[in-house]
């Protein structure tokens, strides 16, 4: 993985230093909050429902067992004993007191990790692919163009006030597994016909109120310029990008309005006075960085049947926690934080120091965060399964669902969430009782529910096969459902299937969702093929019917 050199560890350790004395300043009365406001933001820092609320970037998912017991120190330290992985592989935390934010900042700063830009109107952390350099799917390692995006951009001042934030997603596989299409920029690596690294560059993508997904702007960009085609689309943004209504600044509405191909032409325009400046990476400047990851001195293995004469139970969570790797002898393995009964995303400060414990003696020391709100261990010999199993079902982490119904992206919510209009931690818990036979989740198959708090849309609800949208009816908690909403290959918007249900009808909904899915799925189909062939109607009827 990527080390701090001597620049970054001096930046980083300017950057706490400066924010210490702003928050000095602020509790002295001396800084005001209107002054303060944009000064924490860019430090990641929040204030929520009952306390602040800070949120930690990983670059491109990716943490040190060294950095993960960090985390767990500042969740034991500072917290509560926990914190909150989220879809866009950072992680948060719920309750550190305002005057500690900076101890927490020097204490993130000794491990090569920081707060900046995970918050205001920047450039936020860029995301990659969970498996990347891993998959055998993959055309190319994402992560040396994510680090040199993370270097350009930070505190990059021309983008310091963007009309609003701004999020980059790389993915180097066919399958999309970094939600690139709801990015405001998502980059597909791809190969030209002599076999040349470069990008399909997607733009305008997001969520929230207006949910639209990333219109290609150019089809195969050679990877010498991607800075300079990223800076280029940024200018026009911030040229042209609306700062008179919070609610149509980001850069999809620019593009819906100007439509692709003059958005395009602008970009084009914009980009032909900086693509050969020193924005042009050279191939040197490309291989320093792919040299900080480089693959691991993999054992030279076979495959090996791991699952024969194991018990039930280890088979059913080697066939939905682990995924194949790209070299022989080797498994993916998916840590779940979705056990049922608890908040999705939620890590104890034990569990962080245990995984990290478990990774350094079978994964290489290291992991990676997934966009649904996982771990990732990497690098575990097939050999050494077994024993990662036994220590993840200790400690709660190896619920066999991956891939399954309660597999469900989640946001904080009500419970914690200034901006949220209903719960769904609540709603989480709900729908883990009523779906805990594990046999019928096996038979349902592939089923993502995504459940957000508010119209921000932090747990993508409009790219769910089932997708909840807490909403508030005269102080009231009720639910809106949409369903075929996709955000990997080919990607959708769900369709809200009819009015709002009462909060206790929510579990009982999906039931009647999926009760209509068992009865018209052809063999073999998957829930997400069977609501695209039939449509939405046959599920409304079902869940309306029932209703009165």
């Amino acid at each position: 993985m990527y080390r701090y050199d001597e620049i970054d560890a001096t930046l980083v350790a300017e950057r706490v230093a400066q924010f210490r004395d702003q928050t000095r300043r602020f509790l002295d009365g001396k800084l005001p909050e209107d002054e303060f406001r944009p000064l924490r933001l860019r430090n990641g820092l929040y204030i929520q429902k009952h306390a602040p609320m800070l949120r930690v970037a990983i670059p491109y998912g990716l943490l040190s067992t060294r950095q993960l017991r960090m985390l767990g120190h500042l969740a034991r330290k500072y917290d509560r004993d926990y914190a909150h992985f989220t879809t866009r592989q950072n992680i948060q935390y719920n309750w550190p007191k305002l005057e500690d934010v900076p101890d927490m900042l020097a204490d993130l700063a000794s491990v090569e990790m920081h707060a900046i830009q995970t918050s205001g109107n920047c450039i936020r952390n860029t995301t990659a692919d969970h498996f990347a350099g891993i998959a055998p799917d993959e055309i190319d390692d994402p992560r040396p163009y994510c680090e040199i995006i993370r270097q350009w951009s930070t505190l990059h001042p021309e983008f310091t006030y963007l009309p609003r934030k701004f999020k980059i997603a790389v993915t180097g596989s066919p399958a999309d597994r970094a939600a690139s299409e709801v990015h405001d920029i998502g980059l597909h690596m791809r190969r030209d016909a002599n076999g040349q690294v470069g990008f399909e560059v997607l733009v305008g993508g997001g969520l929230g109120r207006t949910p639209i997904l990333g219109k290609v702007i150019c089809d195969f960009l050679p990877r010498e310029h991607l800075l300079s085609y990223l800076e280029a689309i940024l200018r026009v943004y911030n040229q042209e990008g609306r700062r008179d209504n919070i609610y149509k600044a980001r850069i999809k509405i620019l593009v819906k309005a100007k439509g692709i191909d003059a958005f395009r032409t602008a970009v084009e325009a914009e980009w032909a006075l900086i693509r050969d400046s020193a924005l042009r990476l050279d191939v040197a400047e490309i291989d320093r960085v792919r040299a900080f990851f480089r693959p691991l001195p993999y054992e030279k293995l076979a495959d090996i049947n791991v699952t024969q004469g194991q018990s039930a139970d280890f088979q059913a969570w080697y066939r939905y926690n682990t995924r194949p790797h790209k070299v022989p002898g080797y498994r993916a393995v998916i840590v779940s934080l979705k056990a049922h009964g608890e908040a999705p995303g939620d890590i104890t400060a034990d569990q962080m120091d245990r995984v990290a414990d478990l990774a350094d003696r079978v994964s290489s020391g290291e992991l990676r965060a997934t966009h649904d709100q996982n771990l990732v261990l990497g690098e575990v010999r097939q050999i050494d399964l077994l024993e990662t199993w036994q220590t993840l079902k200790a400690l709660n982490l190896a619920t066999p669902n991956i891939g399954t119904l309660t597999d469900m992206i989640c946001c904080p919510g009500l419970d914690f969430c200034s901006l949220a209009n209903a719960g769904s931690i609540g709603i989480a818990k709900q729908i883990h009782e009523r779906f805990n036979d594990f046999d019928y989740l096996y038979d349902l198959g592939h089923v993502e529910i995504k459940m957000s708090g508010c119209m921000n849309a932090c747990g993508h609800h409009h790219v769910g096969h089932i997708g909840i949208l807490g909403v508030d009816k005269r102080g009231e908690e009720w639910y809106q459902i949409t369903l075929g909403g996709s955000a990997s290959g080919k990607s959708s918007l769900g369709e809200v299937i009819g009015p709002s249900v009462a909060k206790d009808a929510v579990a009982e909904t999906i039931a009647r969702i999926l009760d209509v899915y068992v009865a018209r799925r052809e063999d073999g189909e998957e829930f997400l093929e069977t609501v695209r062939r039939i449509g939405v109607d046959p599920f409304s009827e079902r869940v309306y019917a029932a209703a009165h």
